[in-house]
C-alpha cells in the first residue's frame, strides 16, 4: 500500500475521508467529510462533525432517528458506485486477474483498455509503490474519468501509474514487461505487441465479453507460437442467505460478466510443445 493511501485507509475519520453510510435497510450513501457540512436525506440530517475524529464502525443517528453505520468504502464498494465512462470490471473478475495473472508487488505491468479505472485500481494495489503500471486508453473521455476516479480513491496521483491516451499497438513504448492485461474489444490485435515486450515467463491476460471474442483471442494466441497453451474461464458469484438454520442460496447472483484468457510467454525462439487432445467419446481417430 502506498504511503498516500495507507494514511487515508486507517485510523479515525478525518476531513476529506470518504465514508460509506449504511441505513437499516442496507442502502448505501457515500459522503466526503468536511468541517461544518451536513448530510441530508428525507430521513433527517446530521453534521459531518459528528463523525470526524470517530473510529470506523461508529453509528451516527440523524435528526429523524435513523441510525447509519459509518465505514470507509472498500475498493469493491468504491468501483461499483464511482462515476463511469465505460462498464467497469467487476470485483470478482478483477480479483481473478490479480490472482491468476500473479500480479506481484514491484511488477512491471501494462494495461490496455482503462475504461473507468476499476481494474487499474486493483492492479495498483497489487504492484504497490515500487511497481509500475502503464495504462493505455484510446478514448480521451474515458481516460479523464478513470484518472479522476483513481486520484479520488488514492487521495492524489499514484506514484506507480502512467496513463497514455492512444492505441496500444501504435503507442507502446514499454520494454521488459512482467504482465500485460488487455480489456478491449479486439485483444487479438495486440498479441504480437505483447509477445514483443513480455519477458520470458511473463503473463498475458485478456478480458472479453463474448464467445466469439473468446475464440478469436485463444486461436490467435495459439497461432502466434510464442505463448503457452492459453487457459480460459469465467467466474460466477452467488451469495447465500444465512439466518439460523435457514441456509439457502440467494435468488439473484452475479453471473456472466466476461471471460478471462491467460497464457505465458515462451523463451525467445522456443515454440510450445504440440498439443495433445483427448478424442471425443466414440471417435476412433487417434488423438493429436
Amino acid at each position: 500500500m502506498s504511503a498516500t493511501e495507507s494514511s487515508r485507509r486507517t485510523g479515525p475519520f478525518r476531513v476529506g475521508d470518504q465514508v460509506q453510510l449504511t441505513d437499516p435497510k442496507g442502502r448505501h450513501h457515500t459522503i466526503t467529510l468536511a468541517d461544518g457540512k451536513e448530510f441530508h436525506t428525507h430521513k433527517g440530517s446530521f453534521r459531518h462533525d459528528a463523525l470526524i475524529g470517530e473510529p470506523e464502525g461508529s453509528v451516527v443517528v440523524s435528526t429523524g432517528g435513523t441510525a447509519y453505520l459509518a465505514l470507509r468504502p472498500l475498493l469493491a464498494d468504491y468501483v461499483l458506485s464511482m462515476p463511469r465512462g465505460a462498464a467497469v470490471v467487476y470485483p470478482k473478475d478483477a480479483g481473478q486477474i490479480v490472482a491468476m495473472a500473479d500480479v506481484f508487488p514491484g511488477a512491471r505491468v501494462v494495461e490496455a483498455g482503462v475504461g473507468s479505472g476499476a481494474l487499474t485500481m486493483s492492479l495498483l494495489r497489487a504492484i504497490g509503490p515500487d511497481g509500475t503500471l502503464h495504462s493505455y486508453e484510446r478514448r480521451a473521455e474515458f481516460a479523464k474519468i478513470a484518472a479522476a476516479n483513481v486520484e479520488r480513491f488514492f487521495g492524489g496521483e499514484h506514484p506507480a501509474w502512467r496513463l497514455t491516451v492512444g492505441d496500444l499497438v501504435e503507442s507502446l513504448d514499454d520494454t521488459e514487461v512482467d504482465r500485460m492485461i488487455l480489456d478491449m474489444l479486439a485483444p487479438w490485435e495486440c498479441v504480437d505487441a505483447a509477445a514483443r515486450v513480455l519477458v520470458p515467463g511473463g503473463v498475458l491476460c485478456c478480458y472479453v465479453a463474448t464467445t466469439t471474442q473468446l475464440s478469436k483471442t485463444v486461436e490467435t494466441i495459439r497461432e502466434s507460437q510464442r505463448f503457452t497453451e492459453p487457459a480460459s474461464w469465467e467466474t460466477m458469484l452467488r451469495t447465500w442467505h444465512v439466518e439460523g438454520l435457514a441456509v439457502r442460496p440467494d435468488h439473484r447472483m452475479i453471473g456472466h460478466t466476461g471471460f478471462l484468457v491467460s497464457a505465458r510467454r515462451m523463451a525467445p525462439g522456443v515454440t510450445p510443445p504440440a498439443r495433445r487432445r483427448r478424442p471425443a467419446p466414440g471417435n476412433t481417430e487417434p488423438a493429436e
